[in-house]
């Protein structure tokens, strides 16, 4: 447990409001948010998750999905419980929803950077669930990691107030931001929350920040699918952000409340690719689908593939060390520091030492 930031007093003596995120949670003593990560212990907020994580393991970057940061190369991932979004299409629920004691070690910051280097890890990312709810440790991360050449990096649903957006984003040199949807009710119904808000961080984070910053929306069967939504969130995407910001468009799969949707069909992924590059995107991507087309980075400038993938594993590449592309010279949007590595699809647990 660690004093958390974000929060102020309430009008009733001992209740606080946590600022951290849109749902401002009012909490009486020994009161815990909607997160399940901060609570009000003495009439102080406390951040109850501060280095508990659930799970520590090494990921290509590429699954995160981040295909414009570091290609190729391995991430130390890690992350631990709870969210402030209650997602019916969850696909990491036991992880999100977790509520109560937490039982496990404390990975401190200098621990996980360690951990990093000595695996052999050019970032480390804060995945599994959402790590806003638990930004005073990832601040920390961050700068332990930076402190010995590691990049952090994060995946979160950019359910952030406007106070919190600076230094969420300052702990982070990429961020995949996960668009639910493009429709508020999308949003009320399955996540209870609202889309604005995220509409609002993404728009910092690609205007006012320095964050390398990519998207992800799942697909779910007569949900969110549409021609038309998918058009929406595209256009969105190119007018408010940038048109070099990658899309990924995921397939789901049945999960938590949502077991009787079936899977997302591959042709829903590849029209639905088809019709956001007809708004004007210039990277989009399908994932979790067999479909080496759309995993595929193609240079703006001549067309060229400069990445082939294949489930997360480059195949091969037409990039110099900087990120241009061999053939025309033109710089591809990213974070480029020298080739493409070949990490491929591996996943690899880590144990992490005992806390002294």
């Amino acid at each position: 447990m660690s004093q958390a930031r974000y929060w102020q007093a309430a009008s009733a003596p001992g209740d606080v409001v946590c600022t951290l995120c849109p749902h401002r949670c009012a909490l009486r003593p020994g009161a815990t948010g909607r997160c399940g990560a901060r609570a009000n212990v003495d009439g102080r907020l406390e951040l109850l998750t501060w280095g508990r994580n659930a799970v520590v393991c090494i990921d290509p970057i590429e699954k995160k999905p981040l295909y414009h940061f570091l290609p190729g190369t391995p991430t130390l991932s890690f992350g631990g419980f709870g969210c402030n979004l209650s997602c019916s299409c969850c696909q990491n629920w036991e992880l999100s929803r977790h509520r109560g004691g937490i039982d496990r070690p404390v990975d401190t910051p200098e621990a996980i950077a360690a951990a990093a280097v000595r695996k052999g890890c050019r970032s480390v990312a804060m995945t599994y669930n959402e790590p806003a709810i638990a930004l005073e440790y990832a601040s920390a991360v961050a700068d332990a990691c930076r402190a010995v050449g590691v990049r952090p990096v994060g995946v979160s649903a950019g359910y952030v107030s406007e106070a919190a957006r600076p230094e969420f984003f300052r702990s982070f040199d990429a961020v995949n931001i996960d668009l639910k949807a493009f429709s508020e009710s999308f949003y009320k119904r399955h996540c209870h929350a609202h889309l604005a808000p995220v509409l609002e961080t993404l728009k910092y984070a690609a205007t006012e920040t320095r964050t390398w910053v990519e998207v992800t929306t799942l697909l779910i069967p007569g949900l969110n699918d549409g021609d038309a939504e998918v058009a929406a969130l595209a256009r969105w995407i190119a007018e408010e952000m940038s048109p070099t910001v990658p899309l990924h468009l995921s397939a789901f799969h049945p999960d938590h409340k949502l077991m009787d949707v079936p899977p997302t069909p591959p042709a829903t992924l590849r029209r639905a690719r088809a019709v956001a590059r007809a708004e004007g995107l210039a990277f989009v991507y399908t994932g979790n689908i067999d479909d080496p087309e759309g995993e595929t980075t193609l240079c703006p400038g001549c067309g060229a593939p400069t990445l082939r993938r294949d489930r997360y594993e480059i195949l091969g590449h037409g990039l110099d060390p900087h990120g241009r592309c061999v053939r025309c010279d033109t710089q591809l949007p990213g974070v480029f520091d020298g080739p493409p590595g070949n990490w491929g699809r591996r996943r690899q647990a880590v144990i992490m030492p005992a806390p002294h």
